[in-house]
């Protein structure tokens, strides 16, 4: 397919202009390797655009930047004026070249990675020329699609054609941000556009008219480029790309001119920004147990930052054949300009160049990254077939063959995703915590059930085997009773038989032999039950002893519950220590959660007050640790749950997200006045300079030195401070320190030390008042605003102890120099610096001895400007005082004639 033969890749060697005899095809497919780590909206598009992944996490690959040719059919006008005369240009399709002809027997051959007809579709366009840097843009990667040739060849119908009537007219970013918005995901990626134009060499916004001048940032550590100022509009569908088009389009600037009805007369840029979540491979860890099996680790959630630069270059011309004159000469002329600035940047390129003047012009500002950087680039050059521009053409077509010879760097820029893996965190402790609630009862229930179980069975064993031994006794006793009453029957029966045998005896002589057989047979039949007695009463005995057995296997059966509980008691104990593990993990991960939203709630309360005072917190601003309704804030909360000593133990963690998570904590807590003698007496002071000592970590010792700050607002905490080497450790972090949120800090510190009365001499040996005044090369308003408090309260202090008798001679300010400074700063235009230094030079005109060094620096004119300007009358009543009360000030004034 045509899209096949436009890929970017290696080239061998430098593409030359060649005659017909030497003519050479070039090799345009891609040849880099295949990989396959691709997000889900990119496994649909084809298999060739693959190879661009092979730059996620390494160096990137090589890419040179691809140039088509696009010849534009005679309008009306070149087919009247030249009709006798043939175009200029001869075009080869087939092998990708075209001959330039410098007249009728003569021409030059030139080969482009693709060469485009005048019959040649819009769609066809796109899909060689724009389509492979779209979909490597999907992949990760930059990308650069731009137009390049004479006004009036097509460019901005190639790029810019709306297509509103005809949808198959639609041009390059119509089809870009078509294919873009079909291939994203709307919940979990994102995509938004900028629509510029360069005129007269001022970014201005075609989607705000009234941004008109829009400043150029580079990143000093990567050298990337933005446009912080440029409006940023997140695109969901089609609908909405045409309307910011549109917009954009009757914002351009154009006019009327001999070669073309609306002519561009700036650079239309295109920048569309694309954010897709992806997941990140992980590599697997062999198993301990067996080296076949890996167990995986799950993947990271990362983000995938790319950006699509489209840009539709204004045409270039000559203003004799293009008649401009006037206002519309000076558009010509800066036009060319940019032009030509950005075809030295490529011939630099090119050609190896050890300089490329990539600063000439904002033109080739913003497309650093496109020419030798790590975009891939599409440069479609448009031509006309008219032999009156013949010398334009030609400058053309050189344009794009240079192109051809600068080769890019390929690269994906992937970052973390810190808030998919906050949310996933949340969502996952939730469910840990949901599921040990959820499996403490279930254990809970079981234990009891086994008890109630256990007991329920050991009672019912006693209570039968005290019924059967209750009921056996019961039927002996009774079969006992029975037995003597039956013996006594018989006895009394056979007494009253021989009693009466007596009487009879001689009657009966003859009758019976005796009584000695009748009672044989009642001694048999008492000896009969006897045995039967013995007998039920040995079965008695043996059911007595089945039944203690019984007893005894219920016994059991309790010390065997007795033993499963015992068993339950050592895993519930296992479980309670899996529990203390996981509440010490929810600790940590509540504190991160807890500071998150402190942070959030800080920066809320920050903007709403309108600036930030003397109070730092672990957001580098400050905040109290009760809200306005009188609630404690969540950090205070976790403060009354963990403890003191808990929060202190975790800044000596060695996971680093631990422990700064545990400074911003400390330093939200010291923002209170009430915590900050917990935070000492438990050590907090020494950790805190301990970490500003030991780690190099700019976010820890940004925060360890604003819970300093915070800690040295308490004067008993000032001289501990001091005692504890504070003062030269802040110092030494004044010194190595960029950042100027951590200058801020340390600033805020020393100025809080700097209102003790007992500390100047100290915090003049120990280098405080050279850090102090070292950290205005910052330049940044809040550490001036720090500064200047802390010159206001060293000044102050030096004025009072003057004043008690305690102190004499020149100030230490202005003995470290700090005057001048002073001076410039007494009209800055920020009003915290301003009223600081307004008061610092009364206080230093106070003392006598100043006096002279003050009229030299020039401070006596600022003294007066305060009396009269100073917005605030007790500044104005206290700089009037003082002049008047010293002689050398007014005998200075008399001798200048100033009065007050």
């Amino acid at each position: 397919m045509a899209s096949n033969g436009y890929r970017n890749g290696t080239n061998k060697g430098a593409i030359k202009p060649l005659s017909l005899s030497n003519a050479r095809s070039s090799s345009f497919k891609s040849r880099l390797p295949h990989s396959s780590n691709h997000s889900s909206g990119s496994a649909l598009r084809r298999t060739s655009s693959a190879s661009f992944s092979a730059g996620a996490g390494g160096d990137g690959v090589p890419g040179r930047v691809r140039v088509a040719v696009r010849l534009r059919p005679r309008n009306a006008e070149e087919s009247i004026a030249d009709a006798d005369f043939a175009d200029c240009v001869e075009l080869q399709p087939e092998l990708k070249r075209l001959k330039l002809r410098k007249n009728n027997w003569e021409s030059e051959t030139y080969e482009f990675d693709e060469v485009l007809t005048e019959f040649a579709s819009q769609k066809r366009v796109y899909e060689v020329v724009a389509k492979p840097v779209v979909e490597s843009v999907l992949d990760g990667y930059n990308g650069t699609v731009m137009a390049y040739g004479q006004t009036g060849t097509g460019k901005t119908f190639t790029l810019g054609q709306l297509g509103e009537e005809d949808t198959s007219a639609r041009g390059i970013m119509v089809r870009s941000m078509e294919e873009i918005l079909a291939n994203v995901s709307p919940e979990t990626d994102s995509v938004s556009v900028s629509y510029l134009q360069l005129y007269m060499e001022t970014i201005q916004d075609l989607l705000d008219p009234s941004n008109d001048n829009i400043s150029i940032v580079e990143d000093p550590r990567t050298g990337d480029v933005s446009l912080p100022g440029a409006t940023h509009i997140e695109i969901r569908d089609e609908q909405s790309v045409l309307e910011l088009l549109k917009l954009g389009e009757a914002h351009r600037i154009a006019a009327n001119t001999k070669l073309n009805t609306e002519s561009s007369r700036s650079h239309a840029i295109l920048m569309v920004h694309i954010k897709r979540s992806v997941l990140g491979e992980e590599a697997s860890i062999p198993s301990e147990t067996d080296k076949s099996s890996h167990f995986a680790k799950p993947p990271k959630p990362l983000v995938r930052k790319s950006k699509l630069v489209l840009v539709d270059l204004a045409g270039s011309e000559r203003v004799q054949k293009s008649g401009s004159e006037g206002h519309m000469l000076e558009e010509a002329k800066s036009i060319n300009l940019s032009l030509s600035a950005l075809g030295k940047c490529i011939n630099a390129l090119a050609e190896n160049s050890s300089h490329v003047p990539i600063r000439d012009s904002k033109l080739t500002r913003l497309l650093r990254d496109s020419f030798g950087g790590t975009a891939r680039t599409s440069l479609i050059v448009t031509i006309g077939p008219s032999s009156r521009h013949r010398g334009e053409t030609a400058s053309t077509i050189l344009f794009g063959q240079r192109a051809m010879k600068v080769e890019n760097m390929l690269k994906i820029k992937e970052e973390f995703d810190y808030k998919s893996l906050a949310r996933k965190l949340e969502i996952q402790m939730d469910k840990l915590i949901a599921e040990n609630e959820r499996q403490q009862k279930a254990f809970d229930e079981e234990v009891e059930r086994i008890n109630l179980e256990a007991e329920t069975r050991v009672s019912e064993a006693e209570r039968n085997f005290t019924d059967a031994l209750e009921k056996e006794r019961l039927k002996c006793q009774m079969e006992y009773m029975e037995s003597v009453k039956m013996l006594g029957e018989k006895m009394i029966e056979n007494q009253q038989k021989r009693g009466c045998d007596g009487l009879t005896k001689d009657k009966c002589n003859g009758e019976f032999q005796g009584p000695g057989s009748s009672i044989g047979e009642d001694i048999a039949e008492v000896k009969k039950r006897l045995e039967k007695e013995t007998f039920m009463r040995k079965e008695a005995e043996k059911e007595a002893v089945k039944l203690r057995s019984q007893l005894g296997q219920c016994t059991d059966a309790g010390a065997g519950a007795d033993a499963e509980i015992l068993k339950l008691q050592i895993a519930l104990e296992d479980e309670v220590l899996q529990k203390r593990k996981l509440e010490e993990e929810i600790v940590v991960l509540r504190s991160q959660m807890l500071q998150l939203n402190f942070e959030a709630d800080q920066m809320r309360r920050c903007l709403s007050r309108g600036g930030p005072g003397n109070a730092y917190t672990g957001l580098d601003s400050p905040m109290s640790q009760v809200s306005d309704d009188g609630h404690k804030t969540p950090v205070s909360a976790l403060f009354d749950q963990v403890g003191v000593q808990k929060v202190l133990d975790l800044l000596e963690s060695e996971d680093a997200n631990v422990r700064i998570h545990a400074v911003k904590v400390v330093a939200n807590l010291a923002a209170e006045e009430a915590n900050q003698e917990r935070i000492v007496e438990a050590g907090g002071l020494t950790s805190l300079l301990t970490l500003l000592r030991s780690y190099e970590d700019e976010t820890v010792r940004r925060v360890a030195a604003g819970a300093i700050a915070n800690l040295a607002m308490n004067e008993a905490n000032q001289e501990l401070i001091m005692v504890q080497g504070g003062i030269s450790l802040l110092s030494i972090t004044a010194s190595d320190a960029e950042d100027p949120q951590t200058l801020r800090m340390v600033a805020g510190a020393i100025a809080n030390l700097c209102g003790n009365d007992k500390l100047q001499a100290m915090l003049r040996s120990e280098g405080g008042i050279k850090a102090l005044l070292g950290m205005v090369r910052c330049g940044h308003p809040d550490v001036l605003s720090q500064v200047a408090r802390g010159i206001a309260n060293f000044a102050k202090c030096e004025s009072r102890a003057s004043s008690n008798g305690i102190r004499s001679g020149k100030s230490l300010l202005i003995d470290e120099g700090a005057l001048p400074w002073i001076v410039q700063n007494a009209t800055n235009v920020a009003a915290p610096i301003r009223r600081h230094i307004e008061l610092a030079l009364c206080h230093l005109a106070q003392h006598e001895v100043n006096a002279k060094d003050m009229i030299n620096g020039g401070a006596l004119w600022e003294l007066v400007r305060i009396t009269r300007d100073c917005s605030r009358e007790d500044i104005r009543s206290l700089a009037r005082r003082t002049l008047i009360s010293s002689p050398v000030f007014r005998a200075e004034m008399r001798r200048l004639r100033i009065e007050l």
